[in-house]
């Protein structure tokens, strides 16, 4: 697969934020896991992505490819800074910080509008300060920055390098 195509940029992007989202689903579901309403959302914004990256790679370079582009860019830039908050929560000494606030955020509302119409997908069960598992020492949250950060870097070269003809 040659990445200088941006089609087949986009669509590895696409894909690769499918495979999250499904990975998210798998392990929730295999290892009993309960996600809050951080992880809720950052599974939201994959979705997001992967239909906006699979529009981008299906018309592009048309309007509707290069505006799918553009939307992920903030949508990425939002699944950043979720995912660096919860980071930052899960990396703050036991029981000194919690997401639980007394009135809900946007967030919240929106997590839990959605976890009221499709539970198995959005019902958020656990708490944003707690890393219930790790993978080669990293939290799920930390996965997920790394993953959205890797987006965005990705869609803004790709959207960058379309300047410069083929």
């Amino acid at each position: 697969m040659n990445l200088r195509s941006p089609r087949a940029l986009w669509t590895l992007l696409a894909f690769g934020c499918g495979t999250t989202v499904a990975l998210s689903l798998g392990l929730t579901a295999a290892l009993g896991l309960y996600p809050c309403h951080l992880c809720i959302f950052q599974r939201l914004l994959f979705m997001v992505l992967t239909v906006l990256f699979g529009v981008t790679a299906w018309y592009w370079p048309r309007l509707a490819g290069s505006f799918a582009a553009l939307l992920s860019l903030p949508v990425s830039g939002s699944g950043v800074a979720a995912a660096s908050y919860q980071s930052w929560l899960q990396a703050q000494p036991a029981g000194s910080v919690s997401c639980v606030a007394g009135d809900p955020g946007l967030i919240e509302q929106l997590v839990e509008w959605l976890g009221q119409r499709v539970p198995e997908l959005f019902l958020a069960t656990g708490f944003c300060e707690s890393a219930e598992l790790r993978i080669m020492g990293l939290s799920l949250a930390n996965w997920a920055l790394v993953a959205q950060t890797g987006a965005l870097a990705l869609a803004a070269w790709a959207l960058w390098e379309r300047r410069r003809p083929i």
